[in-house]
């Protein structure tokens, strides 16, 4: 529930936008009403607090502080370097690492500065001390083409992005698949789990500068002791992104050897999604690597969004409190229940359930696509998106499968019985579609029937359930 104060501001924050500009504040009252009346169940999405909202609407917004906390290329930065420092201290002490580095406007930033980091660390240095140089700058024309070339001929072996990873992982269409030689590993193709040793068999074959872990569509756990040990093995950096379960980390659930950071020489991330914060990244490294990644700027970012900043303070200070703990212990609750309570209607869950906030759902069995899932369950009031899931013969536009996240709902408060009745519609819904055929006879990919009673009921039952958990205060 929203405190008295929060709703203050809701109506004084409405008031103004409906004065000042009209277009904007129709469909911020739009949006604000949509997430009221759906069940978010898009794994990457989160509930921010109040706070963590109005930190990104000050007069931080209007300043420029290219560099780090007190080593500015602006004069004036004095305020915005104790938010930024404060930021950091308070993120590498809520993951237990050596250093934070909070600037990352998105994980996709992060995971670019991640990069260069390495790259600069283990490729550049050596490179530049060996002709006894500082920097690039001193450096001929020739002596910096073969640096580059040195840079171009590194490789990176990842999950593939069929498999459960991210575009960021070196997808090729992605610059992080232009940036390096991709070499990549899969889920075993009859339990779609990590197979460390066929991971070792292939990092042993390539031998890449970085191996890197982490996903976007994966339900399990990952060892990451097992991962270091493999990286040792090949003189390989350990990179993990941890985009999807950092809330898990922080929160306690993700412990001894899956808890990355204990591991990884580099640790990415974004603030939202489980951690439940502002849009925005962040790298946590080890000290040796510190150096390196503090140089997002100039490198990949330009100047920091210290707006964004102390609101991901707001986020850290919130994930460091036993509530939070509770919340994500909850959300690995909420998510074990959805994935049995699916699969107890006939519906295919992936790895036969789940160990953090995601449940991967197959519906090919049903006749249809992800496409004609996610269309009918949005038209019933239920948000989520379609993937791919591994091996999948609809490709990553129809997809075979669903993608499902219990963060935002247990930010909103609810628990496993809850997770039950989400079930039961779901399994009603996807049960009553079924594809339409062409003038071949054969089904088509777009086209489906979908009975308007069973839409009209299950969209009742959503709404039904959305009334007992109130989602933030209401504009003007």
């Amino acid at each position: 529930m929203s405190s008295d104060f929060e709703k203050q501001y809701a109506v004084a924050l409405g008031n103004l936008l409906k004065n000042t500009n009209p277009f904007v504040y129709d469909l911020l009252k739009k949006e604000l009403n949509s997430q009221r009346e759906s069940l978010k169940l898009i794994a990457s999405e989160n509930y921010s607090s109040i706070a963590v909202q109005a930190a990104m609407g000050t007069i931080f917004t209007d300043k420029y502080a290219e560099g780090i906390p007190y080593h500015r290329f602006y004069a004036g930065c004095e305020n915005v370097d104790e938010v930024e420092k404060k930021c950091a201290d308070t993120c590498a002490k809520l993951f237990g690492a050596d250093f934070a580095y909070v600037q990352p406007h998105s994980g996709a930033d992060a995971n670019l500065c991640a990069y260069w980091a390495i790259l600069n660390k283990r490729i550049e240095d050596p490179f530049l001390k060996s002709l006894d140089k500082k920097n690039t700058s001193g450096l001929s024309a020739d002596e910096f083409e073969k640096l580059r070339e040195l840079c171009h001929e590194q490789s990176i072996l990842a999950l593939d992005y069929y498999s459960g990873g991210h575009l960021t992982h070196g997808y090729r269409l992605n610059v992080s698949g232009q940036i390096f030689k991709v070499h990549t590993y899969s889920v075993d193709k009859d339990t779609y789990l990590l197979d460390y040793e066929k991971i070792e068999k292939k990092a042993l074959e390539v031998k890449p500068l970085i191996l890197l872990a982490g996903y976007s569509a994966y339900s399990r756990k990952i060892d990451f002791s097992r991962l270091k040990e493999i990286a040792k093995k090949c003189n390989s950096t350990l990179m993990v992104d941890m985009a999807h379960f950092s809330g898990l980390v922080a929160g306690g659930v993700f412990d001894g050897v899956y808890n990355p950071v204990r591991y990884a020489d580099i640790v990415t991330s974004t603030t939202h999604k489980t951690l439940r914060g502002p849009r925005g990244g962040f790298i946590l490294s080890t000290k040796e690597y510190a150096p390196f990644v503090e140089k997002g700027c100039p490198l990949v970012i330009g100047g920091p969004l210290e707006h964004v900043i102390s609101a991901k303070l707001i986020a850290f200070e919130e994930a460091s409190s036993e509530e939070f703990k509770a919340y994500a212990r909850k959300i690995v609750e909420n998510s074990n229940a959805l994935s049995a309570s699916l699969m107890e209607r006939g519906i295919k869950v992936l790895t036969g359930g789940t160990d953090n906030h995601i449940v991967l759902v197959d519906v090919s069995e049903l006749g249809i696509n992800g496409k004609m899932a996610e269309n009918a369950l949005r038209s019933t009031n239920i948000t989520l998106n379609r993937n791919a899931i591994p091996f999948d013969k609809n490709g990553p536009w129809y997809t075979s499968g669903l993608r499902l996240g219990t963060a935002a709902l247990t930010t909103r408060g609810m628990r496993e019985e809850d997770m039950t009745e989400i079930a039961d519609i779901i399994s009603d819904v996807l049960f009553s579609l079924s594809a339409k055929k062409t003038n071949d006879g054969s089904l088509t990919k777009t086209e489906y029937d979908y009975p308007l009673s069973v839409q009209d009921k299950c969209r009742q039952r959503v709404l039904n359930l959305l009334k007992k958990y109130p989602l933030y205060p209401q504009f003007a």
